[in-house]
């Protein structure tokens, strides 16, 4: 028998026929479906889908359309576009993820706002201090002396300098307090 015919039967539900069939075909489906899928496990899983729906879907085939071969074959093709594209559309989807994970998303503008916002509060809560104080903090924090270095420059005792730090760096985390 040919493939229209026994398609024909396979809408009537004759197994028989269906075996016909599949050995009939199953040799370029899986041809067609290799030619465009490439992996081999992946085209022996989507022609055995295409497969499959021949079964489900055989009284959809109209004869005066075309031969079953052609539709069975454009079936087989559809599948196999349809599987290249998920494939593809898997693996730039891992490579966004990658590229998400390694670059975390990044507002330049709301960086830099909040970044002067945090330096204005340092400013502000640096002008609470005594003068000493903020002599001393500028000096260790934003010249990068030491409290030894600090001491020799403003002239002043060491353990001097440590107390008006230790006071002005507290009154400074009171300030920020209510900021962070």
């Amino acid at each position: 028998m040919e493939a229209d015919e026994l398609l024909l039967l396979v809408a009537g539900g004759n197994h028989q026929a269906f075996e016909e069939l599949y050995g009939l075909v199953s040799g370029p489906v899986f041809g067609l479906v290799r030619r465009v899928v490439r992996d081999p496990a992946q085209s022996e899983e989507v022609a055995q889908e295409v497969l499959l729906e021949l079964w489900r879907s055989a009284s959809k085939f109209d004869p005066d359309r075309g031969s079953a071969l052609s539709w069975i074959l454009t079936l087989a093709h559809r599948r196999a576009v349809d599987r290249v594209r998920s494939a593809r559309a898997a693996g730039e989807r891992e490579q966004r993820e990658a590229w998400r994970a390694h670059f975390p998303a990044f507002d330049q503008v709301t960086e830099e706002v909040e970044a002067g916002l945090e330096r204005e509060w340092v400013r502000r809560c640096l002008d609470r201090l005594t003068e000493l104080q903020r002599q001393s903090v500028t000096l260790a924090y934003y010249e990068g002396y030491t409290y030894r270095e600090v001491a020799e420059r403003l002239s002043l005792p060491l353990g001097t300098v440590k107390t008006r730090m230790r006071d002005g760096l507290t009154r400074m985390r009171e300030c920020l307090g209510g900021v962070a």
